[in-house]
């Protein structure tokens, strides 16, 4: 379903996501997004650096396993090697997703930033010292911020390699860079906002060709 808050112009409402719902990888994504349309402006919501990454994962927190989610509860900020860590592969899930939805092959760059990341997410048991032989879960993770990448990069390997890559999908409205996996067979559109907007311009196009009745 389309979950992205919207003004009365289909346009997103300062301060909120686009869409929300798709798959972590795909969240990461659209993080960047153009507000207005055709004639909109670029918005990066993780512009504001660290924090805005810490923001972001709280937010998400129970997207992930839970050892993880637990330790993202308090998360306030990144460090600035993991927000440009983050930086980076939105860069090369973006190059991903564009490559899959197109039928292009992807690029060794962006497959490499993904793969080296998604080690991050190997997990496994020990026992932990002591008499009463507990387990323990470790992670080849050195922190938490790089323990989310490594499961949003081994997250877009399944995505990316997976049945739900067949209903990926570029949003194609005009001046939307937005993807989503498509959830239902009448879905075209990332938000009921953009197939608001491409509704209104078809009926303005046709309205100034003689004139027809908006489309429902």
């Amino acid at each position: 379903m389309d979950k992205g808050v919207v003004d009365g112009r289909g346009w997103p409402v300062a301060g909120e996501l686009p869409l929300s719902g798709e798959p972590l990888p795909l969240e990461l994504v659209n993080t960047t997004y153009v507000r207005g349309g055709v004639r909109g402006r670029r918005t990066d919501a993780l512009a504001a650096g660290p924090q805005a990454v810490g923001g972001w994962l709280a937010a998400r927190r129970d997207r992930f396993p839970d050892a993880l989610a637990e330790r993202l509860r308090g998360v306030e900020s990144v460090p600035p090697v993991r927000y440009q860590e983050f930086l980076e592969l939105r860069g090369a899930l973006r190059s991903l997703a564009a490559a899959r939805t197109s039928g292009a092959a992807p690029g060794a760059d962006p497959l490499a930033v993904v793969n080296t990341l998604a080690r991050s997410a190997a997990r496994w048991p020990e026992l932990a010292p002591g008499p009463d032989f507990r387990s323990v879960v470790r992670t080849a993770a050195d922190d938490v911020g790089r323990e989310a990448l490594g499961e949003i990069a081994a997250a877009a390997v399944d995505l990316f390699s997976g049945p739900a890559a067949e209903r990926l999908r570029a949003c194609p409205a005009p001046g939307c860079i937005l993807y989503f996996v498509r959830t239902h067979a009448r879905r075209e559109w990332c938000t009921v906002g953009c197939g608001n907007r491409v509704r209104v311009a078809r009926h303005s196009r046709r309205a100034r060709d003689g004139g027809v009745a908006l489309e429902a």
